[in-house]
């Protein structure tokens, strides 16, 4: 694959970045960098701003309000975005179950929600992990008994990112106990309005509020909001999973994270006084995680040139998604090792004196993270289990 970019994809990323440096303001450029929270307006806005400029979603077809853009186009437009500081859109809605309405839901279904999630009206989050239904997703338990022209949906979701936000959940729900526990599961669409839903915060270790518990109890649902076929959810979610595995790659966050790391290691002092980037065996971690990365990019960039033409994501997602959250970990891990001493300096008051004098304050961010990545080869499938795709649908073992 040859991956120098031509005379007009050069030209394509020179538009991106003009239209980066004019709609992405400092005070949210600071923030991306040091790792602090957005607000929901502000990712909201930065939605519209998007659409505005009719690059709300870079992936969808053409008929639905993409961009019509092809895998290289879509590659450059993430990574100008994570190099400038850009906030990245959130996937639930464009990435995750866009998708699945697009090929699977009924054209009222399509016509109702499709237009504002493209426009940034509905926020939505992802209803499938359960307290005893993680990497065995299948074994949720969460109910969903026909009742005329409703769902009653009863259960608890876990995990839930961003659900204290959201307008709409999408849920995996079980319709038929008697039979095998894959077969009798559907997709909900429910709105996070209706009387019976309540949201519930996790706090984490770096006392952040991104993910949640949410309870239904009780909560009736229409019918109508049911995607395709009752009992055929399953189906739709190992699409939905395909479509998840492949957005965790994260290559162009990856790239500008790493990129960051090689400047603090050029003004960290090493053991003998001389920076850090000099060192040889850092020298040599850093290297294997940028080739790697490398490699990544180009498996990314197959994948995703072969998802734009069949519309649904091999296995070979599970590559993306074993490796691409393996090297957010190390680039992380890496980061707490350049800052030393200084490491844990995301948790204390950056402004004090001893601190802000030895370290630039715009580095502390990348050991921050640290906590967060943790979970990347957990979400979307753990690793063990994204193995065991890789062993039996592309090794044959």
């Amino acid at each position: 694959m040859d991956i120098n970019f031509n005379a007009e994809q050069l030209a394509f990323r020179e538009e991106v970045r003009t239209f980066l440096k004019n709609n992405v303001s400092d005070s949210i450029r600071a923030k991306i960098f040091n790792c602090e929270p957005l607000g929901k307006q502000e990712r909201v806005e930065w939605q519209k701003t998007l659409y505005r400029q009719g690059w709300g979603a870079p992936a969808w077809p053409v008929e639905y309000g993409g961009t019509g853009w092809d895998a290289v186009q879509r590659h450059i437009f993430e990574e100008e975005c994570a190099t400038y500081g850009a906030p990245e859109q959130l996937s639930f809605g464009l990435k995750m179950v866009a998708p699945v309405i697009q090929k699977y839901a009924s054209q009222e279904i399509k016509d109702r929600f499709l237009p504002r999630i493209i426009s940034g009206e509905d926020w939505w989050c992802q209803g499938y992990s359960e307290p005893g239904a993680g990497s065995d997703l299948a074994s949720l338990k969460t109910s969903a008994v026909r009742d005329g022209d409703h769902y009653i949906v009863n259960g608890q979701k876990t995990w839930t990112t961003l659900a204290q936000h959201a307008d709409w959940i999408f849920c995996l729900v079980r319709t038929d106990p008697e039979v095998r526990k894959q077969a009798g599961i559907s997709f909900l669409l429910i709105d996070m309005k209706t009387p019976g839903i309540t949201v519930r915060p996790i706090i984490m270790l770096d006392d952040g509020h991104e993910v949640n518990e949410v309870w239904f109890e009780n909560v009736r649902v229409p019918v109508s909001n049911l995607v395709g076929e009752e009992n055929q959810g399953w189906t739709y979610a190992k699409f939905l999973l395909g479509h998840e595995r492949t957005n965790i790659a994260r290559v162009g966050r990856s790239k500008a994270a790493l990129a960051r790391v090689k400047e603090m290691a050029r003004k960290q002092p090493g053991n003998n006084g001389r920076p850090l980037i000099e060192d040889p065996r850092f020298r040599d971690r850093l290297a294997q995680i940028e080739l790697d990365l490398m490699a990544l990019e180009i498996t990314n960039l197959k994948v995703v040139s072969a998802d734009g033409k069949q519309h649904t994501p091999g296995p070979e997602a599970s590559i993306l998604k074993v490796k691409g959250s393996e090297i957010q970990q190390d680039i992380a891990e890496l980061a707490s090792l350049a800052l030393g001493n200084y490491a844990p300096a995301h948790i204390m008051d950056t402004s004090h004196e001893d601190i802000s004098s030895a370290f630039p304050a715009d580095f502390y961010h990348l050991t921050g993270n640290s906590f967060n990545v943790r979970k990347t080869t957990i979400y979307g499938g753990s690793s063990e289990v994204q193995k065991s795709i890789i062993c039996r649908m592309i090794l044959g073992l």
